[in-house]
C-alpha cells in the first residue's frame, strides 16, 4: 500500500530543508511527485531535504527496538507501540518524524497514514473528524452522522491486523492521541507534540533541541550557496547561534540571504539583530519571531497583505484562486506570489494527489499547486493580521472567497452534467481559469479541496455575517458532492452540511429552510439506524413547516415518520401517520400520491394482520389508480387485495381477485407483473386442490419470467 495522508504537518519551515534551490541562490523548478496517497483524505508533504537529527534518529530507532513494559511483563502488547517527538514548533520536530517514517516505511507495508491534531487556527482537531479522515484513507466508510467512539472504535477494527504507521502531527495533548491509538501491536505511532503525552502508558519523548553548528551552516549553504558561507564561517557559525539551531529560523534567514545575492552573511546578522522584540517574548521564541519578521517586512507591501490573509484559509490550504480571491488580484499575480512564498520558506508545498487529473500543464481551475501555512508559522502570521488590518476588510475579503468558491463549485458541477445541458452551456462562458478541461479534472478537483471546502462553509457559518454567502456555498457544495460522488458516498459529508444550515436557518428564524434541514439530517439518520433520533427531527420538521405553513414539507414529514414507524414494526403509528399524509393529499387534490399512500396503509395493516382495514385501503388504491387511468397500478393494487384474501383464509374470493388483477395486467402489457400474478394463481390451485390448472399458470408464468428478465 502507498503512502496515505490525512492533514500535512509543518514540514518545510520547521525543518531545514529548503525549496529546491541552486548553489547561486536561485531558485530552481520545484518538482511535482507523482507519488502521493493511492486515497488522500488531505495533501501528504512534498519531499524535500532533510539536515542533521542524525543522533536522535538512532534514538528513535533504538526506542522501537527496546522491549515494552507489556513485554517485560511476559505478556504481547495490545495496542501500538508509540513514539513521541517532543519539541516546540520550529524545531524541525515534524521533518525529523518524516524522516523516521521513510525510514521505517519498508517493514509496514500497509503504508502511513496522517493525521494534524492541530486546526489551521491553533485550535484542537476534532477528534471524530479526524477518525473519519483516517478511515476513508484506509478505505473503509462510516456512517453519517456517526459519533466520535463509534467512529474511533471503527477506526481501530480497521487497523487490527495491519503492519501501518500511524503519524499524529502537532499534537496538543494526550486527550487527542488517546482514542486514535490502534489496538494493533504491529502497527506504529508516530506522535508530534510540544510536551509530554501524560496518562498514555511506555512512552519516552525525543526531545528536540537546537540543531548543531554545522546542519545550521549547511541550511543556510542550501540557500545562500557555498561563496558568501565559506568567505565568512565565524559569522555563519554566529547566525546559526543567534537562530538558535532553530530550522524555522534558519530557512527564513537563509531565503532571505539567497534573495539579495549582494548581501553579506554579517548582513544577515546584522538585520537580525536590528528586528524590535516584545519585551514579554519568551527566550526560546525570540530566534523564529525575528527570521519572520525579517521576511514579512523584507516583501513588498502587496505581497504582505497576501501572506496575512493567507491564515483565513480554510483547513489552512492555499492556492492561486483563494490568494487572488483574498487579496483581490489577478490568478496569476497570486500564482507568483505563492511560488515566491515557497521559495522563501514562508509556504510549504504540498504534493500532487497521485489520482489528480489535472497537471502542471493543464489549463483550468485544476492545475494550481496547492501549499500551506507551516503551523510554527500561523500565529505569527495571525498576529500580524490582527495588527494591519481592519474587520471590515478581512470580511470582504471573506467574502471574495466564498464568492470564488461558489463560482468553482458551479463550474466543478456543471463538469458532471450531459454535455449539452444548460449547465455545460453556462459554464462555457466563464473566464479559463474557473472553467475544468474534463469532468475527471473536475472530480480530481473537488476530492483534493474537499476538506478544505467543507471548512470553508463551517467557517462561513461560523462568521455569521456572511448568511447569504454561506446558504450559496452550502448549496452549491451539496449539488456538486451528489454530482459528482452520488447520494451514498457524499452523505457523510452531506450531514456535515445539513447541519450547517439547520444553524444558519435557526440564527436567521428560517422555518422553510429549518424544516428542509432537518428533514434532510432525519433521513440520513434513519438510514444509519438512529431510529429514534430521525423521529425527533422528522417530528420538528413537521412543527416547522406548519409554522410557515409548506404543504410539500408537511407531507413529506408525515411520510417519513409513517416510514419510519414501518422500519420499526410499529404498524399502527405507521398507519395513522401514513392517515395524516393521505389527509393532505387528498386536500390537494394529488391523486398519484394519495393512490401511493392508500397502498403503504394497507401495506401497514397487512403486517398487522388487521384484513378488513388492510382490504379497504388496497380497494381504495385501486379505485384511485383506475381514475387516474394508471392500469398498472391498478393491477398491483388490486393484486394486494387478493394477498389480503388469501392471508384471511378466503382462497376463493383470493382467487376472483388475482384473475381481475390479471386482467388489468395484461391490458396494462406489465409482463412482469402478469408473470407474478400467474405464479400466485397457480399456488392459490394448489391450496384448492385443482394441481392441473395450477400447472398450467405455473407454466404460463415462468415463460413470461424469460420474457420479461428483470
Amino acid at each position: 500500500m502507498t503512502d496515505q495522508a490525512v492533514g500535512g504537518g509543518p514540514l518545510l519551515p520547521e525543518t531545514g530543508e529548503a525549496p529546491a534551490a541552486t548553489a547561486s541562490g536561485r531558485r530552481a523548478p520545484r518538482s511535482r511527485p507523482d507519488g502521493a496517497a493511492a486515497r488522500p483524505a488531505a495533501p501528504a508533504p512534498a519531499p524535500v531535504h532533510f539536515a542533521g537529527r542524525r543522533r536522535e534518529l538512532k534514538e528513535l530507532h533504538a526506542d522501537i527496538a527496546r522491549a515494552g513494559l507489556d513485554t517485560l511483563s511476559g505478556r504481547k502488547g495490545a495496542r501500538s507501540r508509540v513514539l513521541l517527538i517532543a519539541g516546540r514548533p520550529g524545531s524541525g520536530r515534524t521533518a525529523l518524524a518524516e524522516e523516521l517514517l521513510r525510514e521505517l516505511a519498508g517493514d509496514h507495508p500497509d503504508g502511513v497514514l496522517r493525521a494534524t491534531l492541530t486546526g489551521p487556527g491553533g485550535e484542537p482537531a476534532d477528534t471524530g473528524r479526524t477518525a473519519r479522515e483516517l478511515l476513508a484513507a484506509l478505505g473503509a466508510g462510516a456512517p453519517p452522522g456517526a459519533a466520535e467512539d463509534e467512529l474511533t472504535e471503527q477506526l481501530r477494527g480497521a487497523l487490527a491486523g495491519r503492519r501501518a504507521l500511524l503519524f499524529l502531527d502537532d499534537a496538543p495533548g494526550a486527550e487527542q492521541v488517546e482514542p486514535l491509538l490502534p489496538d494493533a501491536p504491529d502497527c506504529l505511532v508516530v506522535v508530534v507534540s510540544q510536551g509530554p503525552l501524560t496518562g498514555i502508558p511506555d512512552v519516552r519523548p525525543c526531545t528536540l533541541g537546537g540543531l548543531d553548528s554545522a546542519a545550521g551552516v549547511e541550511i543556510l549553504t542550501r540557500y545562500a550557496g557555498p561563496t558568501r558561507i565559506t568567505v565568512d564561517p565565524r559569522t555563519a557559525d554566529s547566525v546559526a547561534e543567534d537562530c538558535g539551531g532553530q530550522p524555522a529560523a534558519l530557512v527564513l534567514a537563509g531565503a532571505w540571504l539567497a534573495a539579495r545575492p549582494m548581501s553579506s552573511v554579517a548582513d544577515l546578522r546584522q538585520a537580525l539583530h536590528a528586528v524590535p522584540l516584545p519585551e514579554d517574548l519568551p527566550t526560546g521564541a525570540r530566534p523564529l519571531f525575528r527570521a519572520f519578521r525579517l521576511a514579512h517586512d523584507a516583501l513588498p507591501a502587496p505581497a504582505a497583505r497576501i501572506l496575512r490573509l493567507l491564515t483565513l484559509a480554510p483547513a489552512g490550504l492555499v492556492d492561486a484562486h483563494l490568494a487572488s480571491a483574498l487579496a483581490g488580484c489577478s490568478v496569476a499575480a497570486a500564482a507568483t506570489t505563492l511560488d515566491d512564498f515557497a521559495a522563501l520558506g514562508l509556504l510549504r508545498p504540498l504534493a500532487a494527489p497521485e489520482d489528480g487529473a489535472a497537471g502542471a500543464g493543464t489549463p483550468d481551475a485544476a492545475a494550481h499547486p496547492r501549499y500551506r501555512l507551516p503551523g510554527c508559522l500561523a500565529p505569527l502570521v495571525r498576529a500580524l493580521l490582527r495588527e494591519h488590518e481592519r474587520p471590515a476588510e478581512l470580511e470582504l475579503a471573506r467574502a471574495r472567497m466564498l464568492e470564488r468558491t461558489v463560482r468553482l463549485l458551479q463550474s466543478c458541477r456543471a463538469m458532471g452534467e450531459p454535455a449539452d445541458s444548460p449547465a455545460r452551456h453556462k459554464v462555457a462562458g466563464l473566464p479559463r481559469s474557473l472553467r475544468f478541461a474534463s469532468k475527471s479534472t473536475a472530480a480530481h478537483w473537488l476530492r483534493s479541496r474537499r476538506v478544505a471546502l467543507l471548512d470553508a462553509a463551517a467557517i462561513a457559518v461560523a462568521d455569521g455575517e456572511l448568511d447569504t454567502l454561506d446558504r450559496r456555498l452550502m448549496a452549491a457544495l451539496t449539488r456538486t458532492l451528489l454530482v459528482h460522488q452520488g447520494p451514498e458516498a457524499a452523505a457523510p459529508d452531506l450531514y456535515a452540511l445539513h447541519g450547517l444550515v439547520l444553524q444558519v436557518a435557526e440564527r436567521r428564524g428560517l422555518a422553510r429552510e429549518r424544516a428542509a434541514a432537518l428533514l434532510n439530517l432525519a433521513d440520513l439518520d434513519g438510514r444509519a439506524g438512529r431510529s429514534a433520533q430521525a423521529l425527533s427531527r422528522y417530528r420538528s420538521a413537521l412543527e416547522a413547516a406548519r409554522s410557515v405553513p409548506d404543504p410539500v414539507a408537511i407531507g413529506r414529514a408525515l411520510e417519513s415518520l409513517g416510514g419510519t414507524y414501518t422500519q420499526l414494526g410499529d404498524w399502527q403509528r405507521a398507519a395513522d401517520w401514513y392517515g395524516r399524509a393521505l389527509e393532505l393529499r387528498l386536500a390537494r387534490d394529488e391523486g398519484a400520491d394519495a393512490a401511493r399512500l392508500y397502498g403503504r396503509i394497507g401495506s401497514a395493516h397487512t403486517y398487522a394482520g388487521r384484513w378488513g382495514e388492510a382490504l379497504t385501503s388496497w380497494r381504495a388504491a385501486a379505485r384511485t389508480y383506475r381514475r387516474l387511468g394508471e392500469v398498472s397500478g391498478q393491477a398491483r393494487a388490486t393484486g394486494e387485495m387478493a394477498r389480503v384474501q388469501e392471508y384471511a383464509g378466503r382462497p376463493e374470493e383470493a382467487l376472483r381477485t388475482c384473475l381481475e388483477a390479471l386482467d388489468v395486467a395484461r391490458k396494462a402489457g406489465d409482463g412482469r407483473l402478469e408473470a407474478a400474478l400467474q405464479l400466485r394463481i397457480a399456488d392459490t390451485l394448489d391450496r384448492l386442490g385443482d394441481p392441473a390448472a395450477a400447472r398450467l399458470h405455473r407454466s404460463v408464468g415462468e415463460r413470461l419470467l424469460d420474457d420479461y428478465p428483470e
